[in-house]
């Protein structure tokens, strides 16, 4: 019974990657409305861009540990990585296209180990998605732009908004904030 159980597990798994590298936009032409901004936060306005896909050169250029996170639907280790606890004021970007995901000043201490935000920076710089995975049902955070795997929300963070957006530290890039 195990046996088959696993078997039934690796394929729904196959079936959900598979269906990730075929899906399209919301608009079917390869196109994304995503909120640009500057490296210090201010909006730049929205732009319509083509969707980035391109796994050769974020496996070029990615490290193996971001590559499994953000292209594989990985996980890194909980208190691993550098920079989870940063708390100075910044902008986290995709390491993959450089999207504008989140400001610092939605940063807070969740005590999981990972960079926990109560919002993202613009709904639309990032999707969600079901994961069923493990056996578990949670909501998947990828980045709208590129599909990179992000890491997931949860409904028991800090107030305004009762949400802890629970990213992978290699998924994200840091952009400190310059003082003027």
């Amino acid at each position: 019974m195990q046996r088959r159980q696993f078997l039934y597990a690796l394929s729904g798994i196959a079936a959900i990657c598979a269906t990730r590298s075929f899906a399209g936009t919301s608009s079917g032409d390869g196109k994304i409305t995503i909120m640009r901004f500057s490296d210090d936060g201010k909006p730049l306005g929205r732009a319509t861009l083509n969707k980035v896909r391109n796994d050769v050169e974020w496996k070029k250029t990615l490290s193996p540990l971001a590559y499994h996170v953000t292209r594989e639907q990985g996980t890194e280790r909980a208190f691993s990585q550098p920079g989870y606890d940063r708390h100075e004021p910044g902008l986290y970007r995709c390491v993959c296209c450089d999207n504008a995901l989140f400001d610092a000043k939605t940063k807070f201490d969740s005590g999981t180990g990972w960079p926990s935000f109560w919002q993202p920076i613009a709904a639309e710089n990032v999707h969600e998605n079901v994961d069923r995975m493990f056996g578990m049902m949670r909501t998947e955070v990828q980045c709208a732009m590129c599909d990179a795997h992000l890491g997931h929300v949860f409904d028991d963070g800090p107030k305004p908004t009762g949400l802890r957006y629970c990213m992978n530290t290699v998924a994200l890039r840091f952009v400190p904030q310059h003082k003027t």
